[in-house]
């Protein structure tokens, strides 16, 4: 993969599948960030116009894509391309505000997937991960959120899980159990948290499909009745590389359109109205992130695997 570096005077080169260049990348950013925040506890991907998820950190410290070698600049509206760090409720965070779409990098998901690893290293022990969805379950309305207890990863499916081509045990195991990807414990005290606060909530499974076209409506028939309930086309790589790291995973979706199923009756969906729901909807789903993590701060500290700094070739120049 090639990356334009902020001046564009110079292409950064890096293989998401090298963990050398991976802790290259690593390095870069440690050495940028201020002594308090090179080990951090909480790692947060902010989903399409959910960027304002960084708004609950204090003391904050924004280290923009431009600034990381081999991160590229998001192209995508609502993804402002930033790592920011600070403190919530006691813990040290680091929130990505910029996904990397694997439709913008020709489906190369070991990329997509690498702020996962980067933060794994800065050692994360707990990953909440948004997104804006469509709805496909009849129950959900605009602006509601999906808990997600499951996920279906077609382009995972298909040959494209960011695990493949990896046969460096720095990495992690290769064979990983998702199983268990979405804590059920932190599923359960989110939800004591939606009801609380009077947040229209329900619990359900997320496919993620590659886009960046929209589904048809035969595709969303196809997705309901094999059992998804919100579709998109981010989280479940990112959520997979969190396992392989063993982080523990909070999930959830914001319903920003509804999903239409009926090819004779035309719904026209776009990115605008996607970015205009998250936004209306954005304060009430910050709120409700906030208490979540409040309470995640009082629970014992969940134990990821351990991070692997060894090398095995001298850091790049």
């Amino acid at each position: 993969f090639q990356s334009m570096s902020p001046n564009n005077s110079h292409v950064e080169h890096f293989d998401p599948r090298n963990f050398d260049d991976i802790l290259d990348i690593y390095e870069a950013i440690k050495n940028q960030l201020p002594d308090e925040f090179k080990q951090v506890q909480i790692g947060i991907i902010c989903g399409s116009g959910l960027g304002t998820m960084a708004n609950l950190l204090t003391d904050t410290f924004v280290l923009p894509y431009g600034k990381i070698p081999g991160f590229p600049i998001p192209s995508v509206q609502g993804h402002k391309g930033n790592l920011v760090f600070g403190y919530l409720h006691g813990m040290k965070v680091v929130c990505q505000q910029g996904r990397f779409h694997p439709y913008e990098h020709e489906m190369n998901l070991a990329l997509c997937s690498t702020p996962v690893r980067i933060m794994h290293l800065l050692g994360i022990h707990t990953m909440v991960v948004s997104n804006a969805a469509g709805g496909i379950n009849a129950q959900s309305k605009f602006g509601d959120l999906m808990i997600i207890k499951d996920h279906i990863f077609l382009p995972g499916l298909a040959g494209y899980s960011p695990l493949v081509g990896l046969s460096d045990d720095r990495f992690g195991v290769r064979f990983v159990s998702v199983h268990d990807c979405y804590d059920l414990s932190l599923r359960r005290m989110a939800a004591t948290v939606a009801d609380k606060q009077g947040v229209p909530y329900t619990e359900g499974i997320y496919v993620m499909s590659g886009g960046p076209q929209y589904e048809s409506p035969a595709e969303v028939r196809l997705f309901k009745t094999v059992g998804a309930d919100a579709l998109g086309m981010s989280t479940c790589h990112e959520v997979t590389v969190a396992r392989q790291c063993g982080i523990r995973v909070f999930g959830f979706s914001l319903i920003t359109n509804i999903a239409n199923l009926d090819a004779d009756t035309s719904v026209v969906v776009s990115h605008e109205e996607v970015l205009q729901t998250a936004d209306e909807a954005g304060e009430r789903a910050t709120q409700f992130i906030g208490e979540v993590l409040l309470n995640i701060s009082k629970l014992p500290a969940h134990k990821a695997n351990a991070p692997c700094y060894e090398r095995r070739r001298p850091r790049k120049n």
